[in-house]
């Protein structure tokens, strides 16, 4: 098969979003080809002037869509949206539930009015005891032991990415294909809420499964029980850091032979596994002298060829000048309404060969308002008061 690969062609999805969670949805799904018009309010979604870290978030999980300014304090605002819901496929939240109601938004009204709609809602908890408090993606990494496995002991440390943002996002996305697939044969929209808390509950569920198999609650990741004799970091000769493991026998022996501790490998010490584990105290130096010895440059290639898990330890901004992620069609090109350009990772799959690289571009604030309302019959009076700006 060949052509361009949009099976969401012909989705409309209107997304009332912002931060992270709710716009990472709306972009996988355009992405895939549908239609996002993301809904702001007067002076835009406030996501826009984060600085710092919080400075590419807008940018980079909103490209490619559309941009209406709605006001949905006023009654013309309300009535906006409902013209807008009536021709959308799927709406995508992440307001509180009362503030919904507050708008006539809520689930349940969207529910009676707009039966074959799909509602994705991105939330802090899904029903339960935690459904109305405030989360956001470092506090339940804290609640649910992803910090306390990711820092020392005493050391709670998120993790370093918006992870539960963007796959919570994920999840809300893989959700409306779903309901998707199975309105094309009921007829029939669903009711999708997705967890913050939940997603990061999944992310720490193998260290649940553990103490619910043997009784014990592991160690954080930095003090765990090695299962291999190298699984490490190490300075090459320039004081470069590179992560070396050996996690097979066959990658052991090769490890040995391509550091020139070929003695090792006869060491009756050394004969088992578990020997090999518990003697790291003292092969470990042996390795490191070894490696420090060395260049990255000069171990890369050897690595390579023979099969051996090993990586630079490098910085985000170290990606640009990676050759892999600079191949054609690793990276999506997008500009903004304010001259800004920038390049972001493409989605982690390729479709007959070729990544998705329609990113998009980033709207101004409000750019497709009377594009979008003058299709559904408004007025420029009727725009402009729903947009709260005069006519």
């Amino acid at each position: 098969m060949s052509g361009e690969f949009r099976p969401l062609a012909g989705i409309r999805v209107v997304e009332m979003s912002h931060m992270i969670m709710g716009p990472s949805c709306g972009m996988f799904l355009g992405f895939l080809g549908a239609e996002v018009i993301k809904v702001e309010p007067p002076g835009g979604d406030k996501t826009r002037s984060l600085s710092g870290m919080g400075r590419p978030m807008f940018p980079l999980f909103n490209r490619g869509k559309k941009s209406v300014q709605l006001d949905l304090k006023t009654e013309s605002g309300r009535a906006a949206l409902h013209r807008l819901l009536e021709t959308a496929d799927v709406f995508v939240e992440n307001f509180r539930d009362s503030a919904l109601v507050a708008m006539g938004a809520d689930p349940d009204t969207l529910k009676q009015r707009y039966p074959q709609l799909i509602i994705a809602s991105c939330k802090g908890f899904l029903s339960g005891p935690y459904q109305n408090r405030t989360a956001l993606d470092e506090v339940v990494q804290m609640m649910t032991g992803l910090a306390y496995m990711t820092g020392p002991t005493g050391r709670p440390l998120r993790v370093g990415s918006s992870a539960n943002d963007i796959m919570g996002g994920l999840f809300a996305a893989f959700s409306v294909l779903a309901s998707l697939l199975e309105r094309g044969k009921t007829n029939q929209g669903r009711e999708i809420r997705v967890g913050l808390f939940e997603n990061c509950l999944l992310l720490v569920a193998q260290h649940m499964v553990q103490f619910e198999l043997e009784g014990k609650n592991p160690p954080p990741m930095p003090e765990r029980d090695f299962s291999w004799p190298i699984y490490d970091v190490f300075e090459d000769s320039a004081g470069k850091q590179i992560f070396v493991s050996a996690v097979t026998e066959g990658q052991w022996a090769t490890v040995c032979k391509l550091l020139g501790l070929e003695e090792l490998l006869d060491d009756p010490r050394l004969a088992t596994r578990m020997q090999q584990i518990e003697a790291r105290s003292w092969t470990l130096p042996l390795v490191a002298e070894k490696i420090r010895s060395r260049t990255i440059e000069d171990l890369t290639p050897l690595f390579e060829e023979h099969g051996i898990p090993f990586s630079p330890i490098a910085k985000p901004c170290d990606m640009y000048d990676d050759p892999h992620v600079m191949r054609p069609g690793g990276l999506a090109e997008s500009k903004g309404p304010d001259g800004m350009r920038f390049r972001a990772p493409s989605l982690p799959f390729e479709v007959d060969g070729q990544m998705l690289t329609g990113g998009g571009d980033v709207p101004a604030i409000g750019q497709d308002t009377q594009a979008v309302f003058e299709a559904l019959g408004l007025s420029h009076e009727d725009i402009a008061a729903a947009g709260g700006v005069e006519a």
